[in-house]
């Protein structure tokens, strides 16, 4: 036999045989019901058909991206049960997330099992009698090694609920039935049920929708004049959006606040009333810009760890820096470039950064890339001494991303900008290379744009503790940072405090101050200052001075401490920006670059 004729012979027996024939994908399809809304649950039944294996596992994520922290969302689920053929099949729990199913010589299984949703946050599901969120990475089970699998979405809605907010596509016209073409899709794809109020708008063909839960003294108009300037100095810097829709969820909630990104959408947090002042106004168009950015930034333009996902384990970057630092930039810095914001609006923002940056101890023990790595132990789980260990990569991010924008315009002489290095980035790694960028990729796209090495700067203030010289890349703008508080000094214990009824308790003692130093701890009841009852916390320290010996007595535990205190001077800075004299040409051609003006 020739060996073609052999070779043709494997192939048809490999055409011919089950292994080498076509395996039609498991079908999987979920309906969301809420019979007990006022109970606060969603019932979920989730069908599988085409199976053809001997087991199924049913798992649920650990953790929803874009909040990094292992949440253990299978703490929600109650009451699963598994059918086959129309006879109840055994589906004990493996692992504190997984389900197990015997599958052998089944094809379809439905799974039934109730999930309790009543936390209030953009990243957690909550149903009551007014509406359901469906934040789907902690409600649907996804069945093991499918991830890659298309699925439906029926929702029945509860009484009078008559609107669906997605952007998960609807099927066959009906807002009622969504699809998935994967997980990755799925779990990035919120849903809101109930009657929300939804307004739309197009900006260069792509269509927004905003869906309003909760009422509010909100401008429509207004919003989708502002909201549309957004969009479109954002799509700006990368040079296209890539959406076809996109919807924003908005809970309107006495006091709310934060947001959650997502491929084509956000949840936004709000307060209902903050509509009505221009600084909660421009508060919540920040939000929207800083969410909004995250289409590109993270979603797309990501860290190379970001993605594919490990719904069951935490997924570690050193560079949410760049993509929660720099969008935390860009939220302020866009209301400029939209003209919604001032020069002195977004100065002030910046500054504000500043001062956070700078005021936190945190700052001199953990550096950026580091916070970035620890957020998944640190950054949501903060405690009473945080504030003396850590440095939020949003805040200091922020002030990293002016620094580099500033240093690339500087350098360039007005040609680039850090928006060339979005730009370029998004493009070559997203579009080009189609996955996420390493470290060192991103420094070298900063070099690219900036002409120089940056080892000196990332050993410095990504990777190192050392002070940001502000004044040196404020300068290159014609700008200085002075602290208004330099030359004050006023007493300070070095704690902050908290009313508990009608107790002053100490909140949090400040590394370093005198609180620190003379043993005052947390949850310490101040009861008097040198003999004189603790009533006002606001008057205490009175007439005293800095080296000033005080005897501070708490209420520890049930006992009373009388603690020598010698007050320090408050560490407090409190930086402002301003022009420097007769800026140089230079200096103002880099300004109207940062600035747009």
């Amino acid at each position: 036999m020739s060996r073609l004729v052999a070779l043709a012979l494997i192939i048809l027996v490999m055409k011919l045989s089950p292994a080498g024939a076509a395996v039609s994908p498991v079908k999987i399809s979920y309906t969301l019901t809420f019979p007990e809304a006022q109970a606060h649950y969603i019932d979920v039944e989730m069908t599988l058909t085409g199976l053809k294996q001997p087991t199924l596992d049913l798992k649920m994520p650990v953790w929803t991206p874009g909040s990094y922290l292992v949440r253990e969302f299978a703490k929600n689920v109650e009451s699963l049960t598994a059918t086959a053929n129309g006879k109840t099949v055994t589906a004990p729990k493996v692992s504190k997330n997984t389900w197990r199913i015997s599958t052998a010589g089944v094809s379809t299984v439905v799974v039934k099992y109730k999930l309790y949703a009543f936390e209030v946050s953009v990243r957690t599901a909550f149903v009551d009698i007014t509406h359901g969120f469906v934040s789907t990475s902690g409600v649907l089970l996804f069945p093991k090694g499918m991830l890659d699998q298309p699925s439906t979405i029926k929702i029945v809605p509860y009484k009078d609920w008559t609107t669906v907010s997605t952007s998960l596509e609807m099927v066959g016209g009906d807002q009622f039935t969504r699809s998935a073409p994967n997980y990755d899709i799925l779990y990035d794809s919120p849903i809101e049920v109930g009657y929300q109020d939804v307004f739309s708008f197009d900006v260069a063909g792509v269509k927004y929708d905003v869906a309003m839960y909760g009422g509010g003294n909100y401008d429509k108009e207004r919003l989708e004049t502002d909201m549309s300037k957004i969009i479109t100095a954002e799509a700006n810097v990368f040079g296209e959006n890539p959406n076809k829709h996109y919807t924003f969820i908005v809970h309107n909630r006495q006091r709310g606040g934060g947001g959650l990104e997502h491929l084509s959408s956000t949840v936004l947090g709000a307060s209902r009333d903050q509509y009505g002042s221009e600084r909660g106004y421009q508060g919540f168009l920040s939000l929207v810009a800083h969410e909004h950015f995250h289409l590109w930034n993270v979603k797309r333009l990501r860290p190379i760890a970001l993605g594919p996902f490990d719904y069951e384990n935490e997924n570690y970057t050193t560079n949410l820096w760049i993509a929660e630092g720099f969008t935390a930039y860009y939220q302020n810095i866009i209301l400029r470039h939209a003209g919604i914001a001032s020069t002195e609006d977004y100065l002030a923002d910046a500054v504000g950064d500043i001062n956070i940056v700078e005021n936190q101890p945190g700052t001199k023990v953990q550096p950026l890339a580091e916070a970035s790595f620890d957020a998944w132990i640190k950054s949501y789980r903060p405690n009473e001494n945080s504030y003396n260990t850590q440095i939020s990569y949003y805040d200091k991010g922020a002030v990293i991303g002016m620094l580099l924008d500033l240093d690339i315009i500087n350098a360039t002489k007005g040609k680039s900008s850090l928006n060339d290095v979005m730009k370029y980035m998004y493009t070559t790694y997203y579009k080009g290379k189609k996955r996420g960028y390493t470290d060192a990729e991103f420094k070298a796209g900063f070099e690219k744009f900036a002409g120089k090495n940056l080892d000196d700067f990332y050993a410095k203030y990504i990777n190192g503790l050392d002070p940001i010289d502000y004044n040196k890349y404020l300068g290159f703008a014609g700008y200085k940072i002075t602290d208004q508080l330099a030359q004050g000094n006023d007493p300070s214990l070095g704690i902050s405090t908290a009313a508990q009824g009608n107790k002053r308790v100490i909140s949090m003692v400040l590394r370093g101050g005198a609180g620190w130093v003379s043993g005052l701890n947390v949850g310490d009841e101040l009861v008097s200052v040198d003999g004189t009852p603790v009533t006002d916390y606001t008057t205490i320290l009175n007439g005293k001075k800095v080296g000033d010996k005080i005897v501070v007595t708490v209420s520890r535990d049930g006992k009373a401490y009388n603690i020598p205190v010698v007050l320090q001077r408050n560490p407090r800075i409190q930086y402002k920006i301003e022009e420097v004299p007769s800026p140089t040409a230079q200096q103002l051609a880099v300004r109207a670059k940062w600035l747009k003006l």
